[in-house]
């Protein structure tokens, strides 16, 4: 199963880049993971658009909000179906609108707090990496 985050704009600040780099070289011996940078939320939506063996989630403010282990459950979860591809979507600025969030199987906020859409990508990334490395009984997550 590919993990992929997809991201409206470029990181502009190298060290936001080689922070996020780092967290996805950490990733790959326990999953395949790709970030895909696209333009605009219209380029988003075209390559994520919903198909068969795939589930779209966008971090949103509406989402769920869940500890580690709950997205690590989401997570096997769908290793378990089999599916071909979680696609993990970071809007721009404005996020994303009420289409988008009806069409998306699930909607994940990373806190209360609104978190520019730059930070939000290494947040996520660094949990990727967390979720991964405790499925696979790796010790870099520690519970309490």
């Amino acid at each position: 199963m590919l993990i992929e985050v997809v991201a409206v704009g470029k990181l502009k600040d190298r060290g936001l880049e080689q922070l996020c780099a780092t967290y996805v070289k950490r990733t790959r011996p326990f999953a395949k993971v790709e970030v895909r940078e696209v333009r605009s939320l219209a380029a988003l939506r075209k390559h994520v658009a919903p198909q068969r063996g795939q589930v779209t989630v966008l971090l949103d403010e509406r989402g769920e909000q869940c500890t580690t282990r709950a997205f690590a459950g989401w997570i096997e979860h769908w290793r378990g179906q089999n599916l071909g591809r979680v696609s993990l979507c970071i809007g721009d600025a404005h996020g994303f609108d009420d289409d988008d969030r009806s069409r998306a199987q699930r909607l994940l906020a990373l806190s209360n707090m609104t978190l520019p859409h730059r930070l939000a990508r290494l947040v996520l990334l660094e949990q990727l990496y967390r979720t991964c490395s405790l499925l696979a009984g790796h010790p870099y997550h520690h519970d309490g």
